[in-house]
């Protein structure tokens, strides 16, 4: 289901490759009523996985079944699901589906050599769905979503890379579960509501403390 308001205003003004730039839709929303807006924006069907794949085809002049590297992002209008198609991707190493509505990561499970995967800035709320390429996925791209227990990591095998900032985990029980992340080495967690209240090195030490094997934290080297 295609969102309205606040958060279907920012994801327009963000996709300035869409009909619809800052400037196009500022001046729209200074005519017209937001009723009217609204309307026009619940009209608009989600881009499926298999055309925004064919999308990246034209623009590009490449097929996407043998190519490394595959992006996503930006949808007009958003994915909302990532389906059966991203199978298609058979050779893909660095997959991006940034800046979607996408609630559930899916439809990846064949993706054997996936070894980066951006799903930053969705509706994503848990890990699930990542089981079947926790052998192989070294980085994982998830800030700017709904994440609030962690759940389920204890699958990413071979994850050295994780960004999760600006998500909703708020407590240390669900921080410690990062342990089960055998090689897990750069962690990106700021803007998560567990930081707030505390300094920078507070934090710092909370964090590694409990994660000793981490060279990273917070894009500043752990020394």
């Amino acid at each position: 289901m295609i969102r309205h308001g606040k958060d279907m205003s920012a994801l327009v003004m963000k996709h300035s490759d869409n009909p619809f730039t800052a400037a196009t839709f500022e001046s729209m929303n200074g005519l017209v009523s937001s009723s009217l807006i609204t309307f026009f924006f619940n009209q608009a069907k989600p881009t499926t996985c298999k055309d925004a794949i064919q999308r990246w085809e034209e623009k590009t002049g490449l097929r996407a079944s043998e190519e490394k590297e595959i992006i996503l992002s930006f949808q007009w209008p958003p994915i909302e699901k990532m389906d059966n198609n991203l199978a298609s991707l058979t050779l893909v190493e660095k997959l991006s589906l940034s800046t979607n509505m996408i609630e559930k990561i899916s439809g990846i499970n064949s993706l054997k050599y996936l070894k980066i995967l951006s799903l930053g800035r969705n509706y994503i709320k848990t890990f699930s769905g990542l089981e079947a390429v926790g052998e192989h996925l070294e980085q994982l791209w998830i800030s700017y979503n709904q994440i609030e227990k962690i759940k389920g990591v204890n699958a990413l095998k071979a994850l050295k890379v994780l960004y999760m900032s600006n998500n909703l985990v708020k407590d240390w029980a669900e921080f410690n579960r990062l342990q089960e992340i055998p090689l897990l080495e750069e962690l990106l967690f700021i803007n998560n509501p567990i930081c707030e209240g505390m300094d920078i090195e507070s934090w710092r030490s909370q964090a590694t403390k409990r994660l000793p094997k981490l060279k990273k934290l917070d894009a500043i080297p752990v020394v």
